[in-house]
């Protein structure tokens, strides 16, 4: 049985058939970890979280040279159970229905399988649509030395 130990964390009790051996605590950054690297795995998402959350994350990502998975994944971790929130821009020609259903299917497994939560509830917000070309384009002006001007 998990007892909410704080808001911060889960705390399941112990382990063996016998009785309890001890307590385990699952901190909510542990559950948007894994649902994050669950989301980002999937096929047909571009990215994780809304325009200023991932443009603050690639700066902080590029300082710290570390990526933080859990971004753009909000949780709230009960007893028994989790609800997941997530901010998704999904990649141009992809079924957004059938990502969904696919984010949902990786989420919960990896959820329910690392830490034996029940994930009662996964909602998706579509923040954006990646169109191949769009931005990538402008990187790769600015990084290449082919400029029209010399």
């Amino acid at each position: 049985m998990a007892t909410n130990e704080s808001v911060s964390g889960t705390r399941l009790d112990g382990g063996a058939t016998g009785g309890t051996r001890g307590t385990t605590t699952i901190a909510d950054n542990v559950v948007s970890t894994i649902a994050g690297i669950a989301v980002r795995e999937t096929d047909g998402v571009y990215s994780v979280g809304k325009g200023a959350s991932r443009a603050l994350g690639a700066v902080k990502d590029r300082v710290s040279r570390s990526s933080d998975p859990g971004r753009g994944v909000k949780v709230e971790v009960g007893e028994k159970q989790t609800a997941i929130d997530l901010d998704i821009v999904v990649e141009y020609g992809a079924t957004i229905v059938e990502t969904a259903r696919n984010i949902r299917t990786n989420v919960t497994d990896a959820v329910q399988t690392m830490t034996g939560l029940e994930v009662v509830e996964i909602n998706i917000n579509v923040t954006d649509v990646h169109v191949p070309g769009s931005d990538d384009d402008e990187d790769e002006d600015e990084t290449s030395g082919n400029s029209r001007v010399r």
